[in-house]
Order: C-alpha cells, then structure tokens, then sequence
C-alpha cells in the first residue's frame, strides 16, 4: 500500500497476527467456527501481503490481479452464505473491499493519484462501511470483555480454549476492521 514505510509494517504485522490467531481457531469443535475462522485468517494474511510499502516493494500487476482473483474467489461462499447470516454479509463486504484494492493497484501499482478529484465514491462507500462495523464492534467488545474476566476466574462451567474465547474473535475482527480503514485510506 502507499503511505510511510513504518506504519505499512505495523499494519503487516497486525494483519499477519491476526491471520495467525485466526489459523488457532480453525481447531475449534465448533464446525462453523473453524469456517468462519478459516476466511478470516485468509483474509488477514491477504492483507497482511497487499500492506508491504510501496516504498519497499512494489509488485507486477499480475501479483495485484491474482490478489483480486483469490478474492473474487473466497467471495463466493460468502455470498451464498450471507443469505442466512449477517455476519456472513461482512465477510462478503471484506473479500468485496480486497477485491476492489487489488484491482485499483492492478490500474496503478507504483502510485495511485485521486486526480485531484477527491476521494472515488466506492472508496468512500467502503470507508463509512469499515467505520461504523469497527465503531459497533468496539461497542460490542466492551461487553465480552468483562464477561469473559469472570469466566477467567473461574466463575464459569468449562474451561474456553484460546480459539473459542468470543472475547478474542472479536477483538480479531475489530483489527481487521481498522485495518482495513487504514488500507483505505492509504489507497
């Protein structure tokens, strides 16, 4: 992405541990946790790749198409998933939003220039999409997050493993969400 070459590598790092803490959840029992976790680890370190500074390294356009192809791809189970589920219909605004990236770096992979023009509509569609999930999902981590102080303590009934903590998804999701921002806007 473009921007300064320090925060694009904080931005590498975020969205490759959070790929990782996803990779952990895909052990879950839990079916549809580990399928959900499995598209959020791809996108994570999906991300995590088109985050490299420009400044560092700056791929051929083929690299940018086949990111919007792999994409393209991953969006289609969530597309036949968002049916039956809201979250599911994030997952398809995410692989929609790599998708988009992918294909304004594929137009323009060394610089990227608005044109004077101001920000493109789609981006600032995408970007008040990205604000208000990772506003609602700050709000509904805050909850979770004192909920889980007393099952930590041994107030609950089982023991939660570090891929089941409700806690921690979302907190994953969140870091996404801002990320995603961020390559937003850097876009």
């Amino acid at each position: 992405m473009h921007g300064p070459a320090s925060p694009g590598w904080l931005l590498v790092a975020l969205c490759a541990a959070t790929g990782a803490y996803c990779v952990l959840r895909m052990r879950s029992p839990v079916e549809e946790q580990r399928r959900t976790a499995g598209g959020e680890a791809l996108m994570g370190f999906g991300m995590a790749a088109m985050a490299v500074p420009a400044a560092v390294a700056s791929p051929p356009r083929w690299v940018w198409l086949t990111c919007a192809v792999v994409f393209g791809v991953a969006a289609l189970p969530a597309l036949r998933a968002a049916r039956s589920s809201r979250h599911h219909l994030h997952h398809l605004m995410g692989a929609f939003a790599m998708v988009y990236m992918a294909a304004v770096m594929t137009a323009s992979p060394a610089h990227h220039v608005h044109g004077g023009a101001g920000v493109p509509v789609l981006t600032g569609v995408l970007l008040l999409y990205f604000t208000g999930y990772v506003l609602r999902s700050g709000v509904r981590l805050l909850p979770l997050a004192v909920a889980s102080g007393t099952v930590a303590s041994g107030g609950g009934p089982r023991a939660v493993g570090w891929g089941d903590r409700p806690e921690l998804s979302q907190a994953c999701r969140l870091s996404m969400g801002i990320s995603m921002l961020a390559m937003l806007v850097t876009l």
